[in-house]
């Protein structure tokens, strides 16, 4: 009865320590320029392609009732709170990045081609964004 209750707890803890080193979760993202956290952003995945949604805007400036003014597609007009910036990217074959997505910054409403790599053992995630051969790089932390 131990062996199949030590053989549980292994199996449930590989299952956890996989899932870390995932983009799969909440996020709080932080300005790669002023240092300044900007919000926490749930990140999900649906048939092997990420979506990820701002849960909450944490700027000392942000209004509760902002919208996305500066979007231009189907977002424009929507609330910054529920907002889904992240659409598309799927792991690598043999690599830990998921590459192939879109990432809208809402305060210029410009999309950007993404690449989403998991750092640290899963506490940090590498945010790439691409604007042809040019790219910004910001990392966020997991949250608990």
């Amino acid at each position: 009865m131990k062996s199949i209750l030590a053989a549980v707890v292994l199996v449930a803890s590989a299952g956890t320590a996989l899932a870390q080193t995932s983009p799969v979760g909440l996020w709080r993202s932080v300005d790669d320029k002023t240092g300044e956290v900007k919000a926490e952003i749930r990140v999900t995945e649906t048939g092997g392609a990420l979506a990820g949604r701002i849960e909450k805007t944490l700027r000392k400036d942000a209004k509760a009732d902002a919208v996305c003014d500066e979007c231009s597609d189907d977002r424009k007009g929507k609330p910054i709170a529920g907002l889904e910036i992240i659409r598309g990217g799927k792991k690598a074959d043999g690599k830990d990045v998921w590459e192939g997505g879109k990432i809208l910054d809402p305060e210029n409403g410009k999309e950007y081609r993404a690449s989403f790599t998991p750092i640290d053992g899963g506490r940090k995630l590498e945010v790439r964004g691409y604007l042809g051969p040019f790219w910004r790089t910001q990392t966020w932390t997991r949250m608990p």
